[in-house]
């Protein structure tokens, strides 16, 4: 296998969708489970799209952390870097849809969300031959609620740093994944003092730094190369070099919006790694980049679940010649 361009670092796990669209957790009557985690989402959709990718994280020694193993191979991802835990279990979180397909995180079942094995992977099991020959890493913030996970994280920074990796995050902001929400904020800030791109959505943008516009996000953050700024079905706010603008959202049939903002990520990573940092260096060009970013994410909310309904480069082709 190729070596991967682009590492995923985070949770994969099992989003069990509500088959009944706009009802409470309590009035669901049946789930359907897709395989998910927003790292694992990005690696998936980069391999799809011809971008050589790899996963890296814990699972349980149980039959759902050998399924999503098994989802991620057979896509083509990496799995050099999952860890197995022997007790902790594979992550699980129902997550209920409102009419329009929108999805609000709806808890985690009997556990609570530090005992999931994902909270607990190892710093010094993290194979530094994946980020010698890695350009991209991508993180989420989630593992950063859980101090073993937090400590690979600054791991992978640290060999990111040593073998000129660049990192691109996604703020991904999920309270429920936090044991003390109150927390993240502090945690997170000093995350973004080691990152080369930030990709956040727009509720984030103003809670994290009372602004949605990329613009002022990267002039505040000073020495980073990107800031983008999605907003679901509105337009998408950029700033990537010198390059600053919005590009209006996709029309397109939503069914699931499930695992977007993923694609997304993995459009715009995938122009990065075809293209290098030239692609962002005009104002066309970077419009471009952002234009196909936001083409791969809405193709995604065309089907269920966030891997299954990822497109592929000749997919994302077709859909921009029409357009």
């Amino acid at each position: 296998m190729t070596s991967p361009r682009v590492l995923c670092l985070g949770e994969v796990l099992f989003d069990c969708l509500a088959d009944q669209l706009g009802r409470s957790l309590e009035q669901v009557e049946s789930w359907t489970p897709y395989p998910g985690g927003a790292p694992a989402n990005v690696a998936c959709a980069l391999v799809k799209l011809g971008t050589p990718a790899g996963f890296i994280g814990c699972v349980g020694e149980d039959e759902p952390g050998n399924q999503l193993i098994e989802v991620l191979q057979n896509v083509g991802v990496d799995s050099t870097g999952i860890q197995r835990h022997s007790t902790a279990p594979t992550r699980q979180v129902y997550v209920v849809r409102s009419e329009t397909g929108d999805r609000e995180f709806a808890g985690f079942g009997d556990l609570d969300t530090s005992q999931f094995a994902d909270a607990f992977l190892q710093g010094s099991n993290l194979p530094e031959s994946l980020f010698a020959n890695a350009e991209f890493l991508v993180l989420g913030t989630l593992e950063l609620a859980y101090p073993q996970t937090r400590k690979a994280i600054t791991r992978a920074l640290q060999l990111a740093d040593q073998h000129h990796v660049k990192v691109l995050v996604d703020i991904n902001w999920r309270p429920m994944f936090w044991p003390d929400p109150s927390a993240a904020k502090p945690l997170i800030e000093e995350l973004l003092k080691h990152i080369d791109f930030l990709k956040i959505a727009k509720e984030e943008a103003e809670l994290f730094f009372d602004t949605s516009n990329a613009g002022v996000i990267k002039h505040r953050l000073d020495l980073l190369e990107g800031v983008l700024v999605t907003d679901g079905d509105q337009d998408c706010s950029y700033c990537l070099g010198d390059q600053e603008g919005t590009f209006p959202a996709f029309s397109v049939n939503v069914q699931d919006t499930t695992g977007a903002g993923d694609a997304f990520v993995a459009g715009f990573v995938h122009q990065l790694c075809e293209y290098g940092l030239k692609c962002i260096a005009t104002p066309e060009a970077a419009r471009n980049v952002v234009k196909y970013a936001c083409a791969v994410g809405a193709l995604t909310t065309l089907k269920p679940g966030a891997i299954a309904a990822q497109p592929t480069a000749s997919e994302v082709d077709a859909f921009l010649d029409s357009y």
